[in-house]
């Protein structure tokens, strides 16, 4: 403990990292979760600096006193200790079986996780405990954990991917790793032995969904052998509709105008995304590929995800 105290304090002092992060030992690590396919989750960081403008969690930096503007990017707080917590916790029970998912909020191989290492400390107790688990992230830093993965009970690795298109990615995730490195990623991590696909997400109307830019992607998961390729529909929660909105506004400025009268709310209409995932997910099984996620359910058993209320729904995993 005391030398994990002081490698923090180095890293603080010398400023090796942002200025605007914040250490903070965490009460609990280990979240319970319901109406998901996964039972428990676990995110490292809150706020991302990725910086997606999309991404849902930007809401949640208002309970730290933030906005869902650039706060979320800038001001990002580590759960110090994490992996000690956590393993008080599976010391005590409390987690009484089934899968844990890391990175349902924020991407647990953003930027800080490179120097600090708190995602690769909670594998570590993962593993230890033989914890069956699956990771969302955008980011190839998961191959600096490859080590350990293929020692862990990890039954599906979610890299998400909303576009190739250079432009929109750019406008809408300015600091996220480039989509052909993430795709690079799937393909390592298959050769590894290990069960990876990717999250087609956020699909956004107008942006991302023609037939052609969702076969080009398809077409990238072939080369790759991705294990699966699920989408996902753009969400908008209310705090975070504006500011996505202000920031595509320069660069697509019909398409902002076309988004704002379908996103009344944080969703669009049924009678728009129904059809529009149907025929997504056509084009996904034609392909060969399996639009459903492994999961782990019901202690060890493995089964599969997919949007289960109709064809218009799905099921929100990934990092937006």
């Amino acid at each position: 403990m005391i030398k994990t105290y002081v490698r923090w304090m180095v890293i603080l002092l010398n400023g090796e990292l942002p200025a605007r992060w914040f250490p903070k030992k965490p009460k609990s690590i280990l979240n319970r979760v319901e109406g998901m396919p996964f039972q428990w989750s676990i995110n490292p960081y809150r706020g991302c600096g990725h910086g997606c403008h999309f991404c849902y969690a930007r809401g949640t930096h208002s309970w730290l006193g933030y906005g869902a503007d650039d706060s979320f990017r800038n001001n990002i707080v580590v759960k110090r200790d994490a992996a000690d917590v956590l393993e008080a916790e599976l010391k005590r029970g409390k987690w009484t079986g089934g899968g844990i998912s890391l990175g349902t909020a924020t991407d647990p191989y953003q930027q800080l996780e490179g120097k600090l290492g708190v995602t690769r400390s909670i594998l570590e107790v993962l593993r230890k405990y033989k914890v069956p688990c699956s990771i969302t992230t955008r980011s190839p830093l998961i191959l600096r954990d490859l080590d350990l993965l293929r020692e862990m009970e990890i039954h599906s690795i979610n890299i998400s991917i909303s576009t190739l298109d250079e432009g929109v990615w750019k406008c809408t995730e300015p600091s996220s790793p480039h989509p052909q490195q993430r795709l690079r990623t799937v393909a390592r991590l298959v050769e590894a032995g290990l069960c990876a696909g990717l999250f087609l997400a956020p699909i956004i109307p107008y942006l991302t969904d023609e037939e052609q830019t969702v076969e080009n992607v398809i077409q990238e998961a072939q080369a790759v052998e991705a294990r699966f390729l699920s989408p996902s529909l753009l969400r908008l929660k209310p705090e975070v509709k504006s500011w996505f909105f202000r920031q595509l506004q320069s660069h697509y400025p019909l398409e902002v105008a076309r988004l704002a009268r379908l996103y009344e709310g944080a969703h669009a209409p049924e009678s728009f995304r129904k059809p529009l995932l149907h025929r997504i997910r056509c084009q996904i099984e034609a392909a060969g590929f399996s639009t459903e996620i492994p999961i782990v359910n019901d202690g060890d058993r493995v089964g599969s995800a997919m949007a289960k209320k109709d064809e218009g729904d799905s099921i929100q995993l990934s990092l937006f």
